[in-house]
């Protein structure tokens, strides 16, 4: 029986999908972690760590990210192949819902899969779905795309639009602040929709205002507590006067392969690497304007309502943008036939840039969790049989920033505790055991 063209387009998001998990199975098989808190809530997790879902005063109010996050380390720490396909899993899954929408606002089928796909496995995806301490990000926007597609849904009343549409944000919210994204983004497809489809605009705009009152409602609660943020000395400093650095390290680093994390944009500077990252950046704006103004703008102003809750941080970090990529591949979607030739040539030679970045940093994810699969138990291992401290020295290829994070306020891996147990030492300093390339241990005495 031959398949028709709404069923071969309903099975659009289903290829999405697997495509993801399939180019990301390297993060799957990943035997390791990434970073601190990873070890910090499996240690917490055993505990069975109290979830605050009142406690509206706490910086970082996430109680159901904290509870799916407890929940699974509980299950899943001890096999981390099974704990990173979970989160892979949600990624592609987001990935999916992301192609069903571009879909509703318009995309042609080609289009929004190549968009989807290209969202999954950029460099902001691959470091969220490749770090479980990234779970906050993966759950607002999967929230966010659900608010999204009952607002574009036809058969849903308006009424059950707004409830939804509310119920959505509510979970998002609880999840991470970023969520306060998801009532600008649907009033931006809401204008995006109204130069050719007053429906559509109509549905947008009911779960847009639905939205943002539970926003006004959570900010209402919560905007005391997040302006009293520390003002100086930590990644989370607020000032106004951040936010055009933070944007302009978010826009150009989906096209410089060469960084892993955003916040070292510009660590070497502005160098020709950053020039090239800024005039394809150029680029695929002046190539989304031959489609008609509407399209850069949406291009610009999704960017800043994407990454707007981050903007005002003293770093910038690469799951802030995770939202970012997603509006940016589906605007680069809805667009696409509408390219002339040459806009078109500019605008795959980005997408085949970002790719490369992300497959990039999937290689330095793989390589800190198998080094992490080497280093934590050779160290437990070590403090078994050990009352003093443990004092650890950086060997040739070692990379003193992986374990830095990897011994950042253990509370016990593997039940021995950690804790100040563990120290990294200086260059000359005494120390007791050497950290190998690989992340295994050898006594001082036979390194040297």
């Amino acid at each position: 029986m031959p398949i028709n063209r709404s069923t071969r387009s309903g099975l659009l998001p289903l290829l999405a999908l697997a495509l993801v998990v399939l180019a990301q199975l390297p993060l799957v098989l990943n035997p390791g972690y990434f970073s601190h808190d990873e070890l910090q809530w499996a240690a917490h997790a055993i505990a069975g760590p109290r979830i605050g879902w009142l406690a509206f005063e706490t910086f970082q109010y996430r109680p159901l990210t904290f509870t799916v996050w407890s929940a699974l380390s509980r299950q899943l720490f001890e096999t981390p192949q099974a704990f990173h396909a979970v989160l892979v899993a949600g990624g592609a899954l987001n990935a999916a819902m992301a192609c069903l929408v571009a879909r509703r606002l318009g995309a042609a089928a080609g289009p929004a899969l190549a968009g989807a796909v290209l969202f999954g496995l950029g460099p902001q995806a691959m470091y969220v779905h490749g770090w479980i301490g990234t779970i906050g990000d993966v759950l607002w926007l999967g929230l966010g795309l659900l608010a999204a597609l009952v607002a574009t849904s036809r058969r849903l009343p308006l009424a059950a639009i707004a409830v939804l549409a509310a119920v959505f944000t509510a979970l998002a919210l609880l999840s991470k602040e970023a969520a306060l994204s998801i009532p600008p983004l649907l009033a931006l497809g809401a204008w995006l929709a109204a130069a050719h489809d007053r429906d559509l605009r109509r549905r947008l705009a009911v779960a847009a205002g639905a939205a943002g009152v539970v926003a006004a409602a959570y900010l209402a609660v919560r905007l005391g507590t997040l302006l009293d943020a520390p003002r100086s000395g930590t990644a989370y400093s607020l000032s106004p006067w951040h936010a055009p650095m933070r944007w302009l390290e978010q826009q150009l680093y989906p096209f410089d392969p060469g960084v892993m994390e955003v916040h070292v944009q510009f660590a070497r500077g502005i160098d020709k690497r950053v020039v090239a990252a800024g005039l394809l950046w150029l680029g695929v704006v002046a190539s989304l304007s031959r489609a008609g103004w509407r399209w850069p703008v949406a291009f610009l102003l999704g960017g800043i309502a994407a990454l707007a809750p981050a903007l005002p941080l003293a770093a910038s970090a690469n799951q802030y943008a995770y939202g970012f990529a997603c509006v940016a591949t589906l605007v680069v979607a809805c667009a696409w036939p509408r390219l002339p030739r040459v806009a078109r040539a500019v605008v795959v030679l980005a997408g085949v840039l970002v790719l490369w970045h992300g497959v990039a940093v999937m290689g330095s994810m793989r390589k800190v969790g198998e080094r992490q699969a080497r280093f934590s138990p050779a160290v437990a291992d070590v403090l078994r049989g050990r009352g003093e401290p443990l004092r650890l020295q950086m060997g040739d290829g070692a990379d003193a920033w992986i374990y830095l994070r990897l011994t950042h306020d253990i509370p016990q891996n593997q039940g021995v505790p950690f804790g100040d147990r563990v120290r990294i030492v200086g260059e000359g300093e005494p120390a007791d055991m050497t950290v190998n390339e690989d992340g295994s241990l050898s006594p001082v005495a036979q390194a040297q």
